[in-house]
């Protein structure tokens, strides 16, 4: 018996490609298969497409974590409320840091390649806000900014890549052991600060940011004929 041909307009139709639902799939993948299964071959066969289609939209592999980052940024608090505004700032840089946390490979690309969309523009005012609550003036502030995401952002990096070692225990247990039986006859001041150097986890971050804070409350910046651009020799 010969085959009833199938109507075209019978097929259900393709999801129009564009870079929000290459987003969208890229965090489907990264979320369900692991960082290692997002490449663009994976993410174009999840689109039913052909990879040099994703092009078209994101340059490079840089440039889609970049917009998956902002994507994410989305889900942050903040930090409106009625608490002080230096717990508001740090419980959102805490936040931010805590996301990328979650996305190594994120985290990573975080380093060199900013996300540049609302959420992320959300995100810089929102801190450029909180310290303006702490009368921070904006110039302090603006260079305030970047030193407080670079701190986020070096931190979860660093977390992420030893998290990727064979066996990140073993590492982090090496390092323990080599502070710990540090002779004090030659390194006095690692065996004395021995218990210190490995402590503190989120306790030791949220006062990393308190740090930075009381810098920028108390640290002017340079006048502007010392900022001027030298040539290195």
């Amino acid at each position: 018996m010969k085959r009833a041909p199938i109507s075209r307009r019978e097929r259900p139709a393709k999801k129009a490609l564009s870079r929000e639902a290459i987003v969208e799939a890229a965090l489907a993948i990264l979320s369900e298969e692991g960082a290692d299964a997002l490449t663009m071959r994976r993410l174009a066969t999840a689109l039913d497409t052909g990879a040099a289609s994703l092009y078209v939209y994101v340059r490079n592999t840089e440039e889609l974590h970049a917009s998956m980052l902002e994507e994410l940024l989305g889900s942050l608090d903040l930090g409106r409320g009625r608490v002080p505004w230096r717990e508001r700032l740090v419980e959102l840089l805490v936040s931010y840091t805590s996301l990328l946390y979650r996305q190594p490979v994120l985290a990573r690309t975080a380093l060199f390649t900013w996300p540049s969309g609302p959420n992320y523009q959300n995100l810089v005012e929102a801190l450029l806000a909180l310290l303006a609550e702490g009368e921070i003036e904006t110039g302090r502030a603006a260079w305030g900014v970047d030193l407080l995401l670079q701190r986020a952002t070096a931190t979860a990096a660093e977390h992420a890549t030893r998290n990727e070692s064979a066996d990140p225990a073993a590492d982090d247990s090496a390092l323990a052991d080599a502070i710990r039986d540090a002779s004090p006859n030659t390194h006095p001041h690692i065996a004395a600060a021995a218990g210190e150097l490995m402590a503190g986890g989120a306790e030791r971050l949220a006062w990393s940011f308190e740090v930075l804070i009381n810098g920028l409350l108390s640290t002017p910046r340079p006048a502007r004929s010392e900022r001027r651009n030298r040539r290195v020799s």
